[in-house]
C-alpha cells in the first residue's frame, strides 16, 4: 500500500505540472482571489496572491471580501536589464501594479498590487521584454545572485555568465507557464514527464544559489543553500569554492528551525560549476524532507546527515569528488556607492535606493529620474543583493550625460544616503504580506532616524553598522547576518539580535525578546556609547559586542571546516 503524501506534495503531483486550476480562477470574476492551492501552485509561477490588510477590518464593515491583489517576481538571474527592459518594466507599473518598481534582496524586481485580472498582460509584457517570473517563488531554485558588477572585470563578467547558466538550467520546464498565461495551446498528456529534472513533486522546499567575489561578500552567500566563492588570480577565474546548507528562516517556538550558515565543503573549475549545482539540487530533492514542511531546507539535510554524508552522495551523483576548497577571504557584505572604474575603462555609479522602493515621493523624483537615465542610458543596469541600483557600462562619452540627470535628479547627494542607511535592509512586511506580524519597510526610517540621534550623540555618525529589520522570523532581508536586527513579533514589538560580523561569516544572538522601540533603543544607546570609548581602531560593532563579551560568538559552520581560509 502506498503512503499516503503529505498535502503540499500531493498537490504538487496532482498540479498537473503546475497547472491546477489557475486558468479557471483567473477567469472567476465574482471575486478577487484565487483558491487556496492555486495560491500555493501560483508561488512557482513567481507570484504570491495577498490582501491589503489595512483595509481588512473597514472591508469587513462593509461586508466585502478583502482588497485582494498579487505580488509578482521576476527572474533575473544576476540582476542585469538593458535599458529597453528598464523602460519596458517601468511602464508595466502603471499599467499593471501600483505604479512603482521595488527592488529585492535577491537581485530581482517586484510588483506589488497586481489585480487579478492584470496578472497573465502582467507575465505577457515581462516575457516580450526578454524576460519571464518563473521559478522566481516556489519549490524551485530560485534566481541566482552574484557580485554587483559584471563590467568591473574579465572575471567578474565570466562569473555573472555563470549565474545565467546555472539559472536557466535549474529552472522548471513545464509547459504550464505558456499555457496559463501567454495563451498558448499546450495541451497537458497524463504520464508525460514535462519535468525532466525536477519531476511531478518538485523540490520539497525552496532552493537559492549566491556567487560571489572575494574579498566582497555582497551576496551574503552563507546564507544559501549553495555559496560559490569565485577563486581569481591574475585577474582570471580558476574556479569556485563550494559551500552548502546556508538558510535564514525560522519559526517562533520551533527549536528545530534555524537559521544556518553554510559549510564550505570544496572547489570546482568554472566548466563543471552547472553540474555541480546540479547534483547538489538533486541531493536536496532526493533526501530532503518531503514529510515536515518547516524542516524541508536544505540547510537541514545537512544538518541531520552532516558532511561525510554529503560529500559521499556529491561524488555518487557527480560522478568524481569536490577538489580541496582554496583560501579567500571576505570582509564586506555591503555595497561600494559612488563612482567605480572597470578594467575596460568603463564606468558604473551605484545608487542608494531607500528599502529598494523606486517611486516618485516629494522628495526625491526617483522614479522619474531613473526613466529619463533609461532614455539616454547605452549601458545596463544592475540591482544589487542590497536593494541598491548600478548604472553600469557608462563610455567616457556619455558618462557626462549621466552625470548632469544624476545631479538634476539629487540621485547621488550624501545627505540622502546616512551611513547607517547604506547597509539598511527591510522587507515589505505590512500592509500587503500575510506572514508580516510587524512594520519592516514602511518603520525603518523613523527607526534609523532615531538610531542615528544615538549615533551622532555618540560621536560616531559616520560609522558603518549593518541593520536589518523584518516584520516576521523569515528571512527576505536577511536579519540573521545583521550586527543590529529586529524580527516582528506584533505590531509595535520585536525581538533584538546583536553580535553578527560585518562581512556575513558569523550569525548574530538573540538579545531581547518581543520589547518595544523604546526599549531596543535604551538597550542600543549604552552599548553605541560603549562601543564609542573602547572599540578597537576599525572595528566593527558587532565584533566589539563579541570581544567585550556582551554577546556570545556564534560558531558558524564557515568557521569550523577545515580548509585553511581567511576570515
Amino acid at each position: 500500500m502506498n503512503k499516503k503524501l503529505p498535502e503540499a506534495e500531493q498537490l504538487k503531483v496532482d498540479s498537473r505540472f503546475l497547472r491546477g486550476t489557475i486558468l479557471e480562477g483567473l477567469a472567476d470574476e465574482l471575486t478577487g482571489a484565487i483558491s487556496e492551492d492555486d495560491t500555493k501552485l501560483t508561488k512557482f509561477h513567481g507570484t504570491y496572491m495577498q490582501d491589503y490588510r489595512d483595509l481588512r477590518d473597514e472591508r469587513r464593515r462593509q461586508k466585502l471580501e478583502p482588497l485582494y491583489s498579487f505580488m509578482v517576481r521576476l527572474r533575473l538571474p544576476g540582476g542585469v536589464l538593458n535599458s529597453a527592459q528598464w523602460l519596458g518594466l517601468d511602464d508595466i507599473a502603471d499599467e499593471c501594479s501600483n505604479g512603482t518598481l521595488r527592488l529585492t534582496t535577491r537581485q530581482t524586481f517586484q510588483y506589488h498590487e497586481v489585480y487579478k485580472n492584470n496578472l497573465a498582460l502582467l507575465m505577457q509584457r515581462t516575457v516580450a521584454l526578454g524576460l519571464d517570473t518563473k521559478g522566481a517563488c516556489g519549490d524551485v531554485n530560485r534566481n541566482v545572485v552574484t557580485n554587483v558588477n559584471p563590467h568591473e572585470s574579465k572575471a567578474h563578467k565570466a562569473v555573472h555568465k555563470a549565474a545565467q547558466e546555472i539559472s536557466d538550467h535549474l529552472c522548471w520546464q513545464s509547459n504550464a507557464y505558456a499555457e496559463i498565461w501567454l495563451g498558448e495551446k499546450c495541451v497537458y498528456q497524463a504520464g508525460q514527464n514535462e519535468e525532466p529534472f525536477y519531476g511531478d513533486r518538485y523540490l520539497p522546499r525552496k532552493f537559492k544559489i549566491a556567487i560571489a567575489i572575494p574579498p566582497h561578500n555582497d551576496a551574503d552567500i552563507f546564507a544559501n543553500d549553495i555559496g560559490l566563492i569565485a577563486i581569481i588570480e591574475n585577474g582570471e577565474l580558476l574556479g569556485f569554492n563550494v559551500s552548502v546548507g546556508g538558510g535564514m528562516g525560522m519559526t517562533y517556538g520551533e527549536t528545530k528551525t534555524f537559521p544556518r550558515l553554510g559549510n564550505v565543503v570544496g572547489f570546482v573549475t568554472p566548466d563543471q560549476v552547472v553540474k555541480t549545482c546540479e547534483s547538489i539540487v538533486a541531493i536536496q530533492r532526493d533526501f530532503g524532507d518531503r514529510e515536515t514542511r518547516p524542516h524541508a531546507r536544505f540547510k537541514y539535510t545537512i544538518d541531520d546527515n552532516g558532511l561525510d554524508w554529503f560529500r559521499d552522495q556529491f561524488a555518487k551523483y557527480h560522478g568524481e569528488p569536490l577538489q580541496d576548497a582554496k583560501p579567500f577571504e571576505l570582509t564586506s557584505n555591503g555595497d561600494r556607492f559612488g563612482w567605480v572604474q572597470g578594467d575596460d575603462g568603463m564606468h558604473h555609479l551605484t545608487l542608494y535606493v531607500h528599502s529598494g522602493r523606486i517611486a516618485d515621493t516629494d522628495e526625491l523624483q526617483l522614479r522619474t529620474a531613473m526613466r529619463e537615465i533609461a532614455k539616454v542610458h547605452t549601458g545596463e543596469f544592475r540591482i544589487t543583493c542590497n536593494q541598491n541600483l548600478i548604472i553600469a557600462n557608462i563610455s567616457d562619452a556619455a558618462k557626462p550625460s549621466i552625470e548632469k540627470l544624476v545631479t538634476q535628479y539629487q540621485l547621488d547627494d550624501g545627505s540622502r544616503r546616512p551611513a547607517l542607511r547604506l547597509n539598511a535592509m527591510a522587507c515589505v512586511a505590512l500592509p500587503t504580506c500575510a506572514l508580516a506580524m510587524a512594520e519592516s519597510e514602511r518603520y525603518l526610517p523613523e527607526f534609523l532616524g532615531k538610531l542615528e540621534v544615538i549615533m551622532a550623540d555618540a560621536g560616531l555618525p559616520e560609522k558603518l553598522i549593518n541593520i536589518r529589520m523584518t516584520g516576521c522570523p523569515n528571512g527576505c532581508a536577511r536579519p540573521y547576518l545583521g550586527e543590529i536586527a529586529l524580527t516582528g513579533k506584533a505590531v509595535g514589538r520585536y525581538n533584538l539580535f546583536l553580535g553578527a560580523d560585518f562581512s556575513g561569516q558569523r550569525l548574530n544572538r538573540l538579545y531581547l525578546e518581543n520589547v518595544d522601540e523604546t526599549t531596543i533603543l535604551n538597550t542600543l544607546r549604552p552599548l553605541i556609547e560603549q562601543f564609542a570609548k573602547e572599540r578597537t581602531n576599525e572595528e566593527h560593532f558587532g565584533d566589539f559586542l563579541v570581544r567585550k563579551n556582551i554577546v556570545e560568538a556564534e560558531r558558524t559552520p564557515v568557521m569550523m571546516h577545515e580548509a585553511k581560509i581567511a576570515i
